[in-house]
């Protein structure tokens, strides 16, 4: 199908809001200022830029698809504060990205990111040093895994990796009747607030991501068998949950992200 003359790919996940109340709600609720950096991924047709160029410093915004590129730069050419970018996020480096539009200082990140790879550009978002915010329009389920608690479906490693850098908060749900054209699913408004430091702490960031990572490749099995994955010895991995007083009956998806900084922490110890 085509909307507004360009034609729509399903494949980058492309819905497009064009109400001027849902995209102001979004601005309002980012509470970006007057003096912010924005980088918004997927510029679309440039309605949801538009309405950041009224309110920020500068807008640097990602669009992968060359005919949606080209459409923006038409509608935005007018605005001196937008610098639109035709190249896959997934493939630039941030700070490189800080340190050119945004002169090495921090940025705000708002979008309405394509649903194929939310999680991963999310991922990305938290190991950059400049990012201090993050406002994002996702899907409902996505928005749910960020803010899930221990022991719940929706609990799993997107959790404790967000959880760990920031402090998450869904703003709102929209349906899919506000796109163009409608997803499947219903969307979240997420804004993440940069932590000051982890919220928790742990010696070997590397050490407590694989530990996270092997409780839930086999969420269905107990914590002593989910860790064999990390190739350390038996005695190693049972000594561990001993010391950290963790039942060996329990699931990866059971711990709180305090229990896995303690776990990892301990392992640290034991094979340093």
């Amino acid at each position: 199908m085509k909307v507004k003359g360009v034609n729509v790919k399903k494949k980058l996940g492309q819905n497009f809001i064009f109400d001027k109340n849902i995209l102001t709600k979004i601005v309002t609720a980012s509470e970006i200022t007057p003096e912010d950096f924005v980088l918004e991924i997927g510029t679309g047709l440039g309605t949801l830029t538009e309405e950041l160029a009224k309110r920020v410093k500068k807008v640097v915004s990602f669009e992968i698809d060359k005919e949606l590129y080209e459409k923006a730069k038409e509608k935005l050419y007018l605005w001196d504060n937008v610098f639109l970018v035709n190249d896959d996020i997934m493939k630039v480096d941030l700070n490189e990205i800080a340190n050119k539009y945004f002169g090495s200082k921090p940025f705000k990140v708002v979008a309405n990111l394509p649903y194929y790879i939310t999680s991963l550009i999310i991922m990305m978002l938290l190991e950059c040093k400049f990012v201090k915010e993050i406002t994002v329009l996702v899907q409902k389920e996505v928005a749910e895994r960020i803010c899930a608690t221990p022991g719940t479906k929706d609990y799993g490693i997107l959790t404790i990796f967000t959880n760990f850098k920031a402090k998450p908060k869904i703003l709102f749900n929209l349906p899919p009747t506000v796109f163009i054209p409608p997803p499947k699913v219903d969307s979240s408004l997420v804004k993440l607030q940069i932590l000051d430091k982890p919220s928790v702490e742990v010696k070997d960031e590397m050490l407590f991501s694989n530990v996270v990572k092997a409780a839930f490749g086999q969420r269905r099995k107990v914590l002593p068998n989910a860790l064999k994955t990390l190739g350390f010895p038996r005695e190693i991995i049972d000594k561990a949950l001993a010391m950290s007083k963790i039942s060996f009956q329990r699931r990866g998806e059971t711990l709180s992200i305090e229990e896995f900084a303690l776990l990892s922490n301990v392992i640290y110890d034991l094979i340093n």
